[in-house]
């Protein structure tokens, strides 16, 4: 396994860092920011994850096309000591439908499956652990479809990608990114 780490997201030596995906990265980022901003989150990118490592240059143009498998992500930066990468999942969790496969409410193909690609195997713990119990808890009825699988290639999304809900506020929103507060039926 080759993880790659964006050179571009701050980090400290003591933080570390996940890459989730719920759909679109628009909303994804804008919910997690808003959850964890002064609360242990040192920054978060949006990108494309763990697609076909043949094809190179990737882009938004390519990843949309649904041809290079490429996810649509979000890394985050965090500082353990303040922020749980427990704390972190159980909003992923709660803030899609992570029991449809590739999709999220209008948005369809493989750059929107849901997945938690982890970058040691001490995350991989802690993301089966937290899918288990929403599994049993939240999701009694529906499979989970999650994928969790290292990290192996990240690609930053263009600039005009990152923090495009603060930037654009009144920009495409996928209607599945909120908090949920009650399991589903």
């Amino acid at each position: 396994m080759t993880s790659t780490i964006s050179p571009t997201i701050r980090s400290t030596a003591t933080s570390k860092l996940i890459t989730l995906s719920a759909g679109c990265f628009w909303g994804v980022e804008h919910v997690l920011r808003k959850q964890f901003a002064s609360k242990g989150l040192l920054d978060i990118k949006v990108g494309y994850a763990n697609g076909n490592p043949s094809i190179t240059d990737i882009n938004y143009k390519k990843v949309c096309s649904g041809a290079t498998d490429f996810v649509e992500s979000v890394q985050l930066s965090y500082e353990p000591a303040q922020l749980k990468l427990s704390d972190i999942l159980d909003i992923f969790f709660r803030m899609h439908d992570p029991t449809t496969v590739n999709a999220q409410g209008p948005d369809r193909g493989t750059q929107y499956r849901s997945a938690i690609l982890t970058h040691d195997d001490d995350d991989r713990q802690v993301a089966l652990k937290v899918r288990d119990i929403f599994q049993k808890e939240w999701y009694p009825n529906h499979k989970i479809a999650t994928i969790i699988e290292p990290i192996e290639t990240w690609y930053d999304a263009e600039d005009y990608h990152q923090n495009y809900l603060v930037k654009n506020p009144g920009g495409y929103e996928c209607p599945t990114h909120f908090i949920r507060t009650k399991p589903k039926a």
